[in-house]
């Protein structure tokens, strides 16, 4: 089994878990990138990490999954507990058979990054909210760990832009890369 990661510093791990995140991008290979502007697309989907119908491990660290720290009996082979070993509070040490939540996907496609819709924006996790901003009120849009709502935008995309700078580098946006559209649901 696989395991898929999400950014915590964003709230988007907790986003999946709460079903209020369905959809995620990542971006595409350079060596699948002459695939798609060669048209094949359809080869690139088939080579990405993950596939329709797949069960997918949300990675999360050993104490964000509620594990006892005293537990010596831990595959990690602890002596001391759990909250001496890297899995404890870092997720990329978590195998995905210790994982205890999953999704499934259900569709995958490629797409340049600035393709998205309002709506793809909303089941990528950003979230609306009434507000009054200067002269502005109605709905204002942003992403799941802006719990302040420091960053306040006034479109979907605008959020989702600033999200995926912060998530995958500044430009990120600008640059408008080719991305995998991986569509998924929870799994219990």
């Amino acid at each position: 089994m696989k395991k898929i990661m999400f950014n915590d510093k964003y709230g988007l791990t907790e986003a999946v878990l709460k079903g209020r995140k369905t959809m995620t991008r990542r971006i595409v290979p350079g060596k699948l990138v002459k695939a798609i502007e060669g048209g094949m697309p359809g080869y690139a989907v088939m080579e990405s990490k993950y596939e329709p119908g797949e069960v997918v491990a949300v990675a999360q660290s050993l104490r964000d999954m509620g594990y006892d720290p005293r537990d010596t009996r831990h595959k990690s082979g602890a002596i001391w507990g759990l909250d001496h070993t890297p899995a404890w509070t870092n997720k990329m040490f978590v195998s995905a058979s210790e994982c205890i939540h999953y999704i499934r996907i259900t569709n995958v496609r490629v797409e340049r990054l600035q393709d998205i819709s309002d709506g793809d924006c909303v089941w990528e996790g950003v979230v609306g909210f009434t507000c009054n901003l200067y002269e502005y009120r109605g709905i204002c849009y942003s992403f799941p760990g802006d719990k302040n709502k420091m960053g306040t935008y006034l479109t979907p995309r605008e959020a989702f832009a600033s999200l995926i700078d912060k998530v995958s580098g500044k430009g990120t946006w600008d640059s408008n890369p080719w991305v995998f559209v991986y569509e998924f649901e929870n799994v219990r």
